[in-house]
């Protein structure tokens, strides 16, 4: 019998005769469209940047929102073990006579922001798309300045909690809204770099409220705890000046049928003296040939579109992707300091290699630039799962030893952990949920893996601190374990399901999902987009085969 991988692949899509039924000159429009897409294919990255420069300078400056995000959402988890905020929130422990905040009101600050957050992409994912990217992130600065007023006067953990949700709305907005315009306005060749500089972003608000933390362990009154929260106020002023001025995304003005702004944007997103008023026609031409494409797949843009027909399979590889992510055992990363000291180790050592850990997700993202020119997407999140699953399976065996190179073993394998997380999945992550769902679909998509991850964060939330805390499960680090087995069938899933988008245009992903193509041949199989043959159909065959055509 025959192996299904060596079997040829023929694809058939819609003729463009119906594709242009309400569009004047659909032909002409075809012929510019394929004209950009071969010109985006062949560009190299040198010749990307040259053009494209003023599209990576907005995409870095819109991102920042996510340093924001990445400081405000972890530096809560970073006070478990700071004594200004133990004085103020702690509950003694009767075994020890320390206080400690209780592994509940841990679960309960952590999912407080993670459940305001759901709500936050759920909405980001009809205003987007109703209002615009670019006035949606205005509005949710405006609004991320009044919630931190919460954490900062809060007096109570009670207060703390509702405050922490009331900014993970606006945080839920960020999460998703920054990664999609990144994905719009950058070509094909530079599309990974700004989606996975996403991750650094998150890395440098992470690391930075690391620092912030371990300066101000010295401060023994509220400001110890209060001073972190204040300093948020530095970033939504400055980006919602940097938003006022950014181009909209060109994607969002076609499906509005805004054509000649659609254009006006990408000239302001690329340099004149190399991409003429001609190039950008059919730059938006290849929007336009797309957005037609994918309305002849489906009809609708609501959310329950999201689960219908082949759009079901594109939210599920989006939502596991994102999910994997937590089930990798990165959520042990976000618990460090908490981890390093249940390990053994002290106060001031725990914060110092808290600020190691962190810097991994910058290094690491660095690092997955570099693995991205040379791997695909799948690769690179498989390899990335099966990497982290075997670490976890050591920290977890290493923590039946009392002894004390045990314990600072764990906790630089739980460095070496976030290395590879962010070197693999955790950058990766957001190139795959910017490629994987259609443009029609695409901030709802994106929305729903967030979601999805947010529904995880919120398990994790309640299940780690009871693995890690004293008072409740204390595993330690036995449970990296529990982590190993479950990165491991998380690895299994992607390998069954997770598509390569490498190189790949939207259109030619819409037309493999249309068809059906399964995950492993999505690299090898070629796709004829355009059919300027004017045939009815086209053949497209896997390249072990020679290519043959069939024309109706």
């Amino acid at each position: 019998m025959a192996n299904i991988e060596d079997e040829p692949v023929v694809i058939v899509h819609t003729n463009n005769d119906r594709l242009g039924q309400d569009i004047d000159n659909y032909a002409e429009v075809v012929k510019d469209a394929a004209r950009a897409d071969a010109a985006e294919h062949t560009m190299s990255i040198r010749e990307a940047f040259r053009i494209h420069k003023k599209a990576v300078l907005w995409s870095v400056l819109l991102s920042a929102a996510l340093v924001m995000e990445g400081y405000d959402v972890v530096v809560i988890g970073s006070f478990y073990e700071q004594p200004a905020f133990l004085k103020r929130f702690g509950v003694v422990n009767p075994a020890s006579g320390n206080k400690l905040i209780p592994a509940p009101w841990q679960s309960g600050l952590v999912n407080s922001s993670a459940a305001g957050g759901i709500i936050g992409l759920l909405i980001n994912g009809w205003a987007s798309e109703r209002f615009g990217p670019r006035r949606t992130y205005i509005f949710s600065m405006f609004g991320m300045i009044a919630a931190i007023f919460g954490p900062v006067f809060s007096q109570s953990l009670t207060a703390l909690v509702a405050s922490e949700a009331v900014c993970g709305l606006f945080w839920g907005v960020f999460q998703t809204l920054t990664t999609a315009y990144a994905s719009e306005v950058c070509p094909i060749v530079l599309r990974h770099y700004l989606t996975a500089y996403i991750n650094m972003c998150w890395g440098f608000g992470i690391l930075l409220s690391s620092g912030v933390v371990r300066a101000t362990l010295p401060i023994n009154s509220d400001w110890g705890w209060r001073l972190p929260f204040v300093l948020q106020w530095i970033w939504p002023l400055p980006l919602i000046l940097v938003a006022t001025f950014a181009p909209e995304s060109p994607w969002w003005l076609v499906r509005q049928n805004r054509i000649e702004e659609a254009e006006h944007s990408v000239r302001r997103l690329t340099n004149e003296e190399l991409f003429s008023k001609e190039d950008c026609k059919r730059s938006v031409a290849n929007m336009i040939h797309t957005t037609a494409l994918e309305r002849e797949i489906s009809v609708g843009t609501s959310y329950l579109q999201c689960f219908s027909g082949v759009d079901l399979r594109r939210t599920e590889i989006a939502m596991m992707v994102f999910a994997s992510q937590l089930l990798s055992g990165e959520n042990l990363v976000g618990q460090g300091v908490q981890f390093f000291v249940q390990a053994g180790m002290g106060t001031l050592a725990a914060y110092d290699l808290n600020l190691a850990l962190n810097s991994m997700f910058i290094i690491g993202t660095v690092a997955s630039w570099v693995l991205l020119a040379h791997f695909g997407r799948r690769t690179l999140y498989i390899a990335g799962l099966s990497t982290m699953s075997l670490v976890l399976l050591i920290i977890g065996a290493l923590g039946f030893s009392s002894s004390n190179a045990a314990k600072w073993a764990s906790g630089a394998l739980l460095i070496a952990l976030n290395l590879a997380y962010n070197a693999t999945i955790g950058a990766v992550c957001y190139v795959i949920i910017s490629e994987v769902g259609s443009t029609r679909l695409r901030a709802k998509t994106i929305v729903l893996s967030r979601c999805a991850y947010q529904v995880m964060n919120i398990i994790c939330g309640i299940i780690v601190p009871d693995m890690l805390s004293p008072t409740a499960w204390n595993w330690g680090p036995k449970c990296g374990l529990f982590w190993f087995g479950v990165a491991g069938l998380s690895a299994a899933y992607c390998w069954l399901r997770v598509p390569e988008t490498r190189g790949r245009s939207y259109g030619e992903l819409d037309i493999l999902f249309e068809n059906k193509v399964p995950a492993w041949r999505f690299a090898s199989t070629k796709v004829d987009q355009f059919n300027l043959g004017q045939g009815k159909s086209v053949a497209v065959v896997d390249e072990k085969h020679s290519q043959t055509s069939k024309q109706e």
